[in-house]
């Protein structure tokens, strides 16, 4: 499954309707029928994602504020539906926490694709939280201080005295430093502590749907890559909801630019940019010192050993599936004898740097000693396991290493063990157990020619 969603609709109607939807879409659904029922399986359920009707017993927005007021529930992205939708309405739900607010009749494409974008935020929101986690298990954990600078927002809008106005109005609803910026001054090159916190982009800039296409180049520059995305749709095109949040944006204001919308829903957004900003800083520089592995920049032996076993309670807890992988270079020895032990560290360097950019942000991807390397993948099942081990093979087997000291090329396999573990609490193994288990199949991928890929437990590659 794909994750777990509570429905929490009065009307049994309105919950099987959804529940079909995204039981097709290979989601898990707890159902609820009052806002109590929705606050008791939230604390006991703990859903990835919250669907709230707007008309519950005891308020949508209402229930909303509870959750977001409860440690416990705090960080469950929460979609309130609305089947008599108002901008009283929608205010009023996004003022109490809600994530986003959705208008009935409910457009089937656009619904999952911001279940999709909020699964992702909750995907996002726990890997921080693991690795917050992770650092007080190691022992190295520093409060940290609040974050007090104005955040910076850049607007982009089809016009410059348009953006101007727009500038204007939301300077008035909230205190930010507010900057208009050209599409070119938005892609310029800069440094992550001058780029923008924010951006609001019009879906048609100079041309229709042109500011949709800005997003997927904003995700792919390192110093915007996790800016918070506001798109206004004011053309209120359904359709462009599924391709402005797959490519990246965090939300559609669909009608007109709405200061006070926009305003309540950047405050939310960057409060939860800059925790993570602030977290990931503090946690990289701590981690650069003591947990990475110096040589390929990867996290080391023991700081994957700590951040696996927060993997395997997690997955005991929410049932969901996760996979661990060995991997190790093939005849790496014959490398080091042939070209040299500065050819086989650089070697050592691209194989990591290959594989950095072939695994997911939430993935753990860590060198665990000599030429082999640990890769630990929360929230997959066995055909995204095969798949994504597949792709690493290859990745590394069907290019040789070009040696910057030598000049030449360098062929390099590997050989990879996998072992899968289905979400069961009583059958997730310890830390050794599943690491003895990928190294099992990680032999039997040696034994049997190499350059293979090998499942644990009868599963097949």
């Amino acid at each position: 499954m794909a994750g777990r969603i509570l429905i929490a609709d009065p009307l049994a109607t309105n919950r099987i309707v959804l529940k079909v939807n995204l039981t097709a879409a290979r989601y898990q659904t707890v159902l609820a029928a009052s806002g109590h029922e929705a606050v008791q399986r939230a604390q006991s359920d703990r859903p990835d994602l919250v669907i709230l009707d707007a008309h519950l017993p005891g308020g949508g927005a209402q229930v909303c504020a509870r959750l977001k007021a409860n440690p416990t529930t705090r960080a469950i992205p929460v979609l309130v539906i609305d089947g008599v939708p108002s901008r009283t309405a929608r205010l009023e739900a996004l003022r109490a926490g809600a994530d986003d607010y959705l208008a009935k009749p409910l457009n089937e494409a656009g619904l999952l694709a911001i279940v999709r974008n909020l699964m992702r935020t909750r995907a996002t929101i726990d890997e921080l939280a693991r690795r917050q986690g992770t650092e007080q298990a190691l022992g190295f954990a520093e409060s940290r201080g609040s974050f007090s600078r104005p955040a910076r927002v850049a607007i982009l809008a089809p016009k410059p005295e348009t953006g101007l106005a727009w500038q204007r109005e939301l300077g008035r609803a909230m205190a930010a430093r507010i900057t208009t910026v050209s599409r070119a001054s938005a892609l310029d090159a800069m440094g992550p502590r001058e780029a923008p916190d924010a951006f609001v982009i019009a879906a048609d800039l100079s041309a229709f749907g042109d500011g949709l296409g800005l997003v997927s180049e904003l995700r792919s520059r390192s110093a915007t890559r996790h800016a918070v995305i506001v798109i206004v749709d004011e053309a209120n095109d359904p359709g462009r909801v599924p391709m402005a949040l797959d490519t990246g944006a965090n939300t559609v204001v669909a009608g007109r630019f709405d200061p006070e919308e926009i305003a309540i829903r950047l405050k939310a957004l960057l409060a939860r940019k800059l925790e993570s900003d602030a977290l990931r800083e503090s946690f990289d520089h701590r981690l650069s010192l003591a947990m990475l592995d110096p040589l390929t920049g990867l996290f080391n032996r023991r700081y994957a050993e700590t951040y696996l076993t927060r993997v395997a309670a997690e997955s005991a807890r929410t049932g969901q599936p996760f996979a661990l992988m060995l991997l190790d270079l093939d005849r790496f020895k014959r490398v080091n004898d042939t070209h040299g032990h500065r050819v086989g560290d650089e070697v050592l360097v691209e194989i990591a740097r290959r594989l950095r950019a072939n695994v997911r942000e939430i993935d753990l991807l860590a060198r665990y000693g000599g030429e082999e390397f640990v890769i630990a993948m929360p929230e997959t099942d066995l055909k995204a396991a095969s798949t994504a081990a597949e792709r690493l093979r290859r990745v590394i087997g069907d290019t040789p290493v070009r040696s910057p000291s030598r000049g030449q090329d360098v062929a390099v396999t590997v050989s990879i063990g996998v072992v899968l573990c289905a979400g069961d609490a009583a059958a997730v193994p310890g830390t050794s157990g599943l690491i003895e288990k990928a190294d099992a199949a990680l032999y039997a991928s040696k034994t049997d020619g190499r350059n293979l890929v090998t499942f644990a437990d009868g599963f097949a590659a």
